[in-house]
């Protein structure tokens, strides 16, 4: 006589021994909240969950760069209301000295004001600066990257609005004629200054729309990263009871088995 006990334990701990391997894998799922921690969850899913979590780090680093961006337009609009406002004083020094009812000892005040006025615009042109780099002592272009992939580059132009720049050296009021020669030079600096000061402002609006733009589609690429590797918690959480109520069931047929293998052995032995 044959007792056939085997073929049904070797099946129910097969199935437990399986049971237990997506058992661990959900309990490290519920434990993290990830439906993909690692390739072999989905080898195609964590691919394309890389290239979307490359592309949300991209756009956020890319809005830091905007915000400096900002940072650098602002401090680049008070260093030119700065220089406006020296320019207008000058104009002011300008059209009082283009009188005769001036002596010689009043020009000579002006001319010193003067000289302190353009020693100011200098002042500010050369050291107003940004992380070391200069905003207004030199024509060159800063260069912003706005979004994640190469090529999403916008280019702003620094300004200079020293002296020389603006065609301001070598001014001297001590003269009518000179006074009034000088009040023209002025005023086509107030009116550089102020071309700089409208460019600002675009260059400004532009990267408040990049930026507006890239918070837009970093919503819009978190949502499907969130989608693709986030857990959904409930059905996980049947997974894990179904699949706990499934090793309870083999743990009680396996231990049934061996009883019932056991009392039939205890009938024979007697």
């Amino acid at each position: 006589m044959k007792i056939h006990n085997q073929p049904a334990i070797a099946f129910s701990i097969n199935r437990y021994e399986r049971n237990a391997t997506k058992m661990e894998k959900t309990i490290d799922k519920l434990a993290t909240g990830l439906n993909i921690r690692k390739a072999s969850d989905n080898a195609a899913g964590l691919a394309v969950s890389e290239t979307l979590r490359a592309q949300v780090r991209g756009l956020s680093q890319a809005q830091r760069n905007m915000q400096d961006g900002l940072s650098v337009l602002q401090a680049a609009d008070e260093g030119l209301n700065n220089v406006n406002g020296l320019l207008q004083r000058a104009r002011e020094l300008a059209v009082m000295n283009a009188t005769d009812t001036l002596t010689d000892s009043d020009r000579q005040a002006s001319q010193l004001e003067l000289d302190q006025l353009m020693e100011g615009i200098n002042d500010t042109a050369h050291k107003l600066e940004f992380n070391t780099k200069k905003i207004l002592g030199e024509n060159a272009p800063l260069v912003l990257m706005v979004g994640a992939n190469p090529g999403q580059q916008i280019t702003l132009d620094l300004i200079d609005t020293g002296t020389t720049a603006l065609g301001l050296d070598s001014l001297n009021l001590l003269t009518n004629e000179n006074a009034s020669d000088l009040i023209t030079k002025l005023d086509n600096a107030i009116s550089k200054t102020t071309g700089h000061l409208t460019k600002i402002g675009s260059y400004y609006e532009a990267i408040e729309h990049h930026m507006r733009n890239s918070l837009l589609k970093e919503t819009n690429i978190t949502s499907s990263l969130s989608d693709l590797t986030d857990l959904d918690m409930a059905k996980e959480m049947m997974q894990f009871v179904s699949l706990e109520i499934r090793q309870n069931g083999d743990n009680l047929l396996v231990s049934k088995v061996n009883q019932n293998t056991t009392d039939v052995l205890k009938i024979v032995s007697k």
